[in-house]
């Protein structure tokens, strides 16, 4: 096991003496280090998380048993066990030592101060209970004392807390650490993941002034796919089959949105048509991407050491990736030079890739690009850099988050040439705001322009995709109370 237990809670760790024999004694880990531990999550229920709130007197409690229950254990031996059995285990030696100190409480609160204890030793503390909730989006910790989450696209304030600031940096130390990243005071901000995939931010003092700051950026537990999109309401099932043959006819697209809006929910969407026998090579900052096809390669950008030394820029990955004989190649956030090089690989080949960039509608991500590629030092004409982008990018698919919270995507947009010195784009499908409901809910349609041949029908044809992207554009066209759609009424 890992260290025998007195009667005393106090009383010392096994000493090196009884570490497993034929190697050194494990060295003492210090009170308050962190130590990669196997982690289990434990789900509670939402109604009691989002309103608990504890006395002083539970937390000076959970204190007390808790350094208590650090001076018994060898966490050096618990780390060998599986994370079921280290609960359990954990559970019996807290169980003994609130017995010993004749601790007052109830079966319930006891019952939490064990979870909370074992969460704090094994998990991510606190967070484990937010963690666990698959219908949080955010989860925002501005410092030991308050918690905020997003709910349903809407903020509220938790009742979670930390210890102390200490305790809230030991755990953003435990989960950058899995990664292989640190974040201390000489390196205080730091971008790294949960094993989900879920994003991770993490600005330390003393940039950060009143504690640490952790923001999670959860992802769901069950990848979603278009199917659920247009449960949700996000999209309609037309203009869902509409995006099925665009990923599936290998048109190169460019996912736009603001932040919160869910491209990357959407970009994880989009990859579900493509073919099983392909491919792919994703690019992230964090690996946060969730294919589901046999064949694919992830690569993930590193940040410098404290030399400064070391770095792998997103650019770095995509011009890697092109050597790796890719099929399509997969960007989670272009936001720098390397839109050059990623326009560059779909111009050659690698016809399907795909990408997201932070704007507010199609017209604004093309100038977003244009400006990425300046960025680079490219001292192109802007004419240039603009029939770059059309002869890469086929379509635009608008992402946006409105003032109920609700996602929709409001734009699958073409890009169709050039006019002069001017991008030209035709919307295919519009999402169509009509009012809203006694709840401030926006209610809303989808509707196609009227454009019957898109300027990738040819690649439909290719995959004989034809008949599908007919009628999804035909059902989509908004018809008046004499059957006649916009077009026809107005000729």
């Amino acid at each position: 096991m890992f260290g025998k237990r007195s009667n005393d809670p106090a009383a010392p760790r096994r000493p090196a003496s009884q570490a497993p024999s034929g190697g050194a004694a494990p060295a003492e880990p210090a009170k308050n280090a962190v130590v990669a531990l196997p982690t289990q999550t434990t789900p509670r229920a939402e109604a009691a998380e989002q309103t608990r709130r504890h006395s002083e007197e539970y937390y000076d409690v959970k204190t007390s048993v808790f350094n208590a229950l650090i001076d018994t254990i060898d966490l050096t031996q618990l780390a060998k066990l599986e994370a079921a059995a280290a609960r359990e285990e954990i559970r019996d030696i807290v169980g003994e030592i609130i017995q010993l100190k004749n601790v007052v409480m109830s079966i319930a609160e006891q019952e939490e101060l064990l979870e909370d204890i074992c969460n704090d030793v094994l998990g991510y503390g606190p967070l484990e209970p937010l963690l666990a909730r698959d219908d949080i989006a955010d989860i925002m910790v501005n410092g030991a004392g308050t918690t905020f989450i997003e709910v349903n696209g809407k903020m509220q304030k938790t009742g979670v807390r930390f210890a102390d600031n200490a305790q809230l940096m030991n755990i953003c130390q435990r989960i950058v650490s899995q990664v292989g990243r640190r974040v201390d005071e000489s390196s205080p901000i730091c971008d790294a993941r949960l094993p989900d995939g879920s994003r991770v931010n993490v600005i330390a003092p003393p940039l950060a002034i009143d504690g640490p700051t952790l923001t999670i950026r959860k992802f769901k537990k069950d990848r979603l796919r278009l199917e659920q999109l247009v449960q949700f309401g996000s999209i309609t099932p037309d203009a869902k089959a509409i995006l099925e043959v665009i990923g599936r006819v290998r048109c190169n697209i460019l996912i736009s949105g603001g932040t919160g809006s869910g491209k990357t929910t959407l970009l994880n969407c989009m990859t579900g048509s493509i073919d099983s026998d392909e491919r792919i090579i994703t690019c992230e900052d964090s690996a946060e991407l969730q294919l589901q096809q046999p064949h694919v390669v992830r690569l993930e950008t590193r940040p410098p050491n404290l030399e400064g030394e070391g770095e792998i820029t997103m650019r770095d990955l995509v011009k890697n990736c092109l050597r790796m004989r890719p099929e399509r190649i997969i960007v989670g956030e272009v936001r720098g030079p390397e839109a050059f090089d990623l326009l560059q690989a779909m111009n050659t080949g690698h016809d399907g890739s795909m990408g997201t960039l932070h704007s507010n509608s199609p017209r604004e991500a093309i100038s977003r690009l244009e400006s990425m590629i300046m960025m680079g030092g490219y001292a192109l004409p802007t004419k240039t850099i603009r029939e770059m982008i059309v002869g890469s990018i086929d379509i635009i698919i608008q992402a946006s988050r409105l003032r109920d919270g609700s996602r929709k995507i409001t734009h699958i947009t073409e890009v169709v040439g050039m006019e002069g010195e001017v991008v030209t784009l035709q919307n295919l499908i519009v999402f169509e705001i009509t009012g809203e409901d006694a709840n401030e809910k926006i209610i809303g349609r989808h509707r196609s322009t009227g454009i019957a041949r898109p300027r990738f029908w040819e690649r439909a044809e290719y995959y004989n995709e034809t008949e599908k992207l007919a009628k999804a554009l035909a059902n989509s066209e908004v018809r008046d109370a004499m059957g006649r759609t916009m077009g026809e009424a107005d000729a």
